[in-house]
């Protein structure tokens, strides 16, 4: 971890330290431990944000950490032909390999470093898959799911699908260089990351080294979140402990920091984390399944029209 990176950060533009005269840091509201699960086939997962009250999250709805899983021969795992309505389905693989099909002809191959950005809106069904020759040799898979909310406005409007290279993705530093930002959607310090969204999000993958300290400017109007994919650390101007597995919430303000333990564990040299926040649509949610819609008449249609085969067909070549 991670598949994008330079050898030398300092040849990266750089994010500027806000200054603490005249800007407010985020206060830690909260830092929770993410359960383990299974998704999709079989595959193990971290569900990062369960623990956290929704009041939070909005726009966000879920977020899982896909492995990090070393798989023999035979093992890799994807997930089947499924439904989704009404939000924005983010994959970022870290390590490893997937295969993305969906009903509308959109899809691509992902590996260390890219993100698929795949906007359901009205519906979509669509199948993700290890390629046929790492589930033959097996290898490391890692990765990151996240789902956005969409507004009301446009929850149903036509299904897109972004692909996103690693190599796109804007590459910045902080001022001493003790960080690879890899900045995926929205703006950082007057710098843009490639992906376009309808809910205005950042998102970005942090590598901080042994002992670095970053503080980030955040726009006052959205929320903030930190996911630690591996590393330990401490997050917040109190210093608030922080590790592998779990999240933390930040409260209004317009910076964050972070901070690298000095000594880490050999498999997890740097704190590597998953910084994302995005402007409340502050509107009720109603979730079930694979639909995110306003209300239960509306999940009663999504369930319908996926019934009825409305969502699209499989491709006959690719079931």
């Amino acid at each position: 971890m991670p598949a994008v990176t330079v050898e030398n950060p300092l040849v990266l533009p750089r994010v500027e330290t806000p200054d603490p005269a005249t800007t407010t840091a985020r206060p830690v509201l909260g830092v929770v431990t993410a359960p383990e699960g299974f998704e999709g086939e079989g595959f193990p997962v971290r569900r990062a944000f369960a623990k956290i009250n929704t009041k939070y999250l909005d726009p966000f709805i879920m977020m899982d950490q896909m492995g990090e899983v070393e798989y023999a021969a035979g093992e890799p795992k994807g997930t089947p032909w499924h439904p989704h309505r009404g939000f924005e389905t983010v994959t970022y693989m870290i390590d490893g390999e997937f295969v993305h099909q969906d009903s509308t002809g959109g899809g691509g191959h992902l590996s260390g470093g890219d993100t698929q950005w795949m906007t359901a809106g009205s519906g979509i069904l669509h199948i993700e898959t290890p390629p046929e020759h790492l589930v033959m040799s097996g290898g490391l898979f890692h990765g990151i799911q996240l789902w956005v909310n969409l507004p009301a406005s446009d929850k149903m409007i036509q299904p897109k699908y972004q692909d996103i290279h690693g190599g796109e993705v804007k590459l910045l530093t902080t001022p001493d260089g003790g960080a690879v930002i890899r900045l995926i959607a929205g703006d950082l310090d007057g710098n843009e990351g490639p992906g376009t969204t309808f809910t205005p999000i950042t998102l970005l993958h942090a590598t901080i080294s042994p002992g670095a300290r970053i503080t980030l400017p955040w726009r006052q109007d959205f929320n903030a979140l930190v996911y630690v994919l591996g590393g330990e650390g401490t997050v917040g101007e109190e210093n608030r402990p922080i590790h592998t597995g779990q999240s933390a919430v930040f409260g209004e303000g317009d910076s964050i920091a972070l901070q690298a333990s000095a000594i880490q564990e050999s498999r997890t040299p740097n704190l590597d984390v998953i910084i994302l926040g995005g402007a409340p649509i502050k509107e009720p949610v109603a979730h079930y399944g694979p639909f995110v819609m306003n209300s239960h008449r509306e999940l009663q249609q999504a369930i319908e029209d996926f019934n009825a085969g409305r969502f699209g067909q499989i491709p006959p070549t690719k079931a």
